[in-house]
């Protein structure tokens, strides 16, 4: 079978960090070429990693059968619309566009030409949160708390809820597995309207879920603790897997052969968003689903500037 040609939008700190060791070290494809609008910065990151550059996103998307997308979310409607209409498959940083209508209508254009569009919640794919996911059946309880050192501002409230905080609403409500409801909140912002702090309480069904962010709080901490029926369930910083069901604590060990990027799900997200365009199946991230944690986080916004 011909390999699928990859191309890359974009080559930031994320797509340097995250992407490009997965997509740039594997034989399963090609990566075909890449576009930045930085030209000067694009040709030294194009030349470290022996990618051909493409002098327009024309020129990328008619050589490329997919392309990964990490430019700036301003950007995101813009170039993830001309790649669709080029006739090409498209997996895309989260959120999916900086609102919530111009997302909805990516939603429906890769629909109409019958594409694959997938957004890049890499959590999803990170092996001991899959893992924990498994166990929640009986779970009554369910925290996510993902904190920062200290990155409070520049930017607004609505740029860091769908920058930073969708990542801990689309892992709590995935993990949840069903439809949950939104039952109460705070979000605490200073003089400047930086987000401080937040907190979240939905419900589904049995199940009570947490989500917080303090962005201040000293720590770069991610952890999630489930309490179900029969066990307690930890995992921190998608490494560290801690088990406790009445017989003492139980410690998973981290494979020696899985890497950071695997650990923390790029690997996975990546595979999973070819392999769905090779074989024309449905990513797990798509349509509503890729936008269900956006709709939540614009509603946060909207109730917390209506107060």
């Amino acid at each position: 079978m011909k390999k699928l040609r990859i191309g890359v939008v974009g080559l930031g700190g994320i797509a340097q960090k995250a992407w490009l060791p997965v997509l740039g070290t594997s034989g399963d494809w090609t990566l075909q070429g890449a576009w930045s609008p930085s030209r000067d910065k694009a040709l030294r990151i194009c030349e470290s990693w022996r990618i051909p550059y493409a002098d327009s996103l024309v020129n990328l998307a008619s050589t490329c059968d997919a392309v990964f997308v990490h430019s700036s979310t301003a950007t995101h409607y813009q170039v993830v619309s001309e790649l669709l209409n080029a006739g090409v498959h498209v997996c895309v940083d989260k959120p999916l566009a900086e609102n919530l209508r111009d997302a909805e209508r990516l939603v429906e254009l890769a629909a109409r030409k019958k594409l694959t569009l997938m957004v890049g919640f890499n959590r999803r794919f990170a092996p001991l949160y899959r893992d924990l996911k498994a166990q929640l059946a009986t779970a009554t309880s369910l925290r996510i708390d993902k904190h920062r050192t200290d990155s409070v501002g520049p930017h607004d409230l609505r740029f860091t809820l769908l920058d930073d905080y969708l990542h801990v609403v689309d892992t709590a409500l995935w993990l949840a597995g069903g439809v949950s409801q939104l039952k109460s909140g705070t979000l605490l912002t200073t003089d400047a309207g930086e987000m401080l702090y937040a907190e979240h309480h939905f419900a589904a069904e049995q199940l009570q879920i947490t989500t917080s962010m303090h962005r201040r709080a000293g720590s770069q901490r991610e952890s999630v603790q489930a309490v179900t029926d029969g066990g307690v369930y930890e995992v921190t910083d998608m490494r560290e897997w801690r088990e406790e069901r009445g017989q003492g604590v139980v410690h998973k060990p981290i494979p020696g052969w899985q890497t950071t990027l695997e650990q923390r799900g790029f690997t996975g997200c990546a595979r999973h968003f070819i392999e769905c365009v090779e074989n024309q199946t449905v990513p797990e991230t798509a349509g509503e689903q890729a936008i269900l944690a956006q709709r939540v986080v614009e509603k946060l916004w909207r109730d917390a500037i209506s107060e």
